[in-house]
């Protein structure tokens, strides 16, 4: 079986100026420091980030938003990072604010190659500007689309050398679905195992969806 061990440098070289990328955790915990360190050293800029918040000042993505490396932001709520509540007012960063179960539906369906699908969630709110209502027996429901990106990065407690993938706690918010919704897949993992020791039914994303691993700085 190949393994999906991966050097830094090569993981670098597919950084580049305007991509989207798709990040896990919540409030910064299961967000990959290394991969977002990686990122923000690289002078990459113009990133479109789509996840679940911006973590804390210093914490998760916040480094790349407190950096001014984003121009957009699909994510559920950003209270707790300051700076991204500055920039949106400031108009430097367009910021979509997205129902957290709408987000992690939208992030599914673009991992199933589905067109979307329907919620009653924001009807008759601002969550329903510029999107189509459609009414089924009686009920009205927006027509959410889905979401992908160019790049994901994910933290695993654990994955081998092919590339499987073992979660925890935090780090099983948005994960697992990110995996599913990127052209490339990136994943830092605390743990780096031979294949065989992760046990079958542990394996919350297989290696065939990543792109490439490797064990984070300690």
């Amino acid at each position: 079986m190949k393994h999906k061990l991966i050097e830094k440098d090569k993981i670098m070289s597919h950084f580049r100026d305007g991509m989207s990328l798709m990040y896990g955790g919540f409030m910064g915990q299961g967000t990959p420091p290394t991969l977002v360190k990686m990122i923000l050293d690289s002078g990459v800029k113009n990133l479109t980030l789509i996840g679940n918040d911006t973590g804390k000042p210093g914490v998760g993505v916040a480094p790349l938003v407190e950096a001014g490396r984003v121009s957009r932001l699909i994510s559920s709520h950003i209270g707790l990072l300051p700076e991204t509540g500055r920039q949106m007012i400031a108009g430097e960063m367009a910021v979509e604010l997205v129902p957290q179960g709408t987000l992690v539906e939208r992030i599914r369906s673009g991992g199933a190659g589905l067109g979307g699908f329907l919620t009653p969630t924001g009807v008759g709110t601002i969550v329903e500007e510029g999107k189509q209502r459609i009414n089924i027996d009686g009920r009205d429901y927006l027509l959410e689309l889905p979401l992908r990106a160019d790049l994901a990065i994910i933290h695993a407690h654990t994955g081998d050398k092919a590339g499987n993938l073992y979660y925890r706690l935090a780090s099983r918010n948005f994960n697992p679905l990110i995996a599913l919704a990127a052209d490339t897949v990136f994943a830092e993992v605390e743990q780096l195992v031979d294949v065989g020791e992760l046990k079958p039914d542990a394996i919350m994303t297989p290696g065939m969806l990543v792109t490439g691993l490797f064990q984070g700085d300690r």
